[in-house]
């Protein structure tokens, strides 16, 4: 196993531990009050540590293991070309959103997902949009490979799609969850969101997707014997991270409607993928393509 290789499991087992430890934390023991009343010191001071920076710690591994991955397995052009246009773009529109409520809405960040830009928006945040939207452009983009003309443009549409599928479920579980990571100051018709957060999420995500896609076109891009595991498990860790946490606050809708237009998307895209380019892209790691930077 090479040193990269080695990283990027590690990464992706903090963030898959990091999403199973939150949810442990947030419908176990923080409305068990005793529990929590009983902890020794040291226990009081781990669990107010783990509040307040473990969904930092989730979102930190996911993009480092989503890096890793992208350096590996098509080349340090293709992985900065995504990250940089989507952490650039998605903090642009972050930043505009809790300030002047377009494109999302009016809504506020509240604690647990680290220090706040401006004093509005987590840093960690951007790393979100660019993991979850990198692992669907990917899928979009490796499962639709017999449209031709239209594959690009194609990938853009349904990336946006799995990414803001993924936010029906997560919007209304992290705003309404015991410990809320944010808050909505205009009450929608969504589960208490306004309809405009989705359309919000789809243009962003198709903003960045778009520019990551025009930079791309610079330099060729070989995927034959890309292997899309690590893309489809961040997609769907951290699609159940939402989805449990909305069945607990028993808010269903949401979860059909990811499922309808984010799970079985992605999958289909994932089995069209290996049915074109072979069980290569079914492993969870491959031989990077040449010229990807593997060390």
């Amino acid at each position: 196993m090479k040193a990269l290789e080695i990283a990027q499991r590690t990464f992706f087992s903090v963030h898959v531990a990091s999403l199973i430890f939150g949810l442990a934390g947030l419908l176990i023991v923080l409305p068990n009050t005793a529990f929590i009343a009983a902890l020794p010191e040291f226990g009081q001071q781990a669990f107010q540590w783990s509040m307040a920076g473990g969904g930092a710690v989730y979102m930190i591994s996911g993009a480092l293991a989503v890096s890793i991955y992208a350096y590996r397995n098509l080349s340090l052009w293709h992985w900065l070309t995504f990250m940089l246009p989507a952490l650039v773009v998605s903090t642009g529109a972050e930043l505009l959103g809790t300030s002047t409520g377009f494109p999302f809405g009016e809504y506020h960040y509240l604690s647990g997902l680290g220090y706040k830009m401006a004093g509005l928006v987590p840093f960690t945040i951007p790393l979100s949009w660019f993991y979850l939207g990198f692992s669907a452009y990917l899928l979009a983009y490796m499962g639709l490979v017999g449209l031709g003309k239209l594959r690009v443009p194609s990938a853009i549409a349904f990336g946006s799609l799995l990414l803001t599928s993924w936010d029906f479920v997560l919007d209304p579980a992290m705003s309404q969850t015991t410990m809320p990571f944010w808050a909505w100051d205009q009450p929608g018709e969504f589960f208490g969101m306004p309809y405009q957060n989705f359309a919000g999420w789809f243009g962003t995500g198709a903003v960045f997707m778009a520019i990551a896609a025009v930079l791309w076109k610079a330099k060729s891009l070989e995927i034959s014997n890309v292997p899309l595991g690590l893309p489809l498990s961040i997609y769907l860790s951290n699609f159940t991270f939402a989805m449990v946490i909305s069945i607990d606050s028993k808010i269903y809708f949401p979860i059909l409607l990811g499922l309808l237009l984010g799970v079985l998307p992605a999958l289909l895209l994932y089995r069209s993928a290996t049915e074109t380019y072979g069980e290569s892209v079914a492993n969870f790691e491959t031989l990077a393509v040449s010229g990807s930077g593997e060390t």
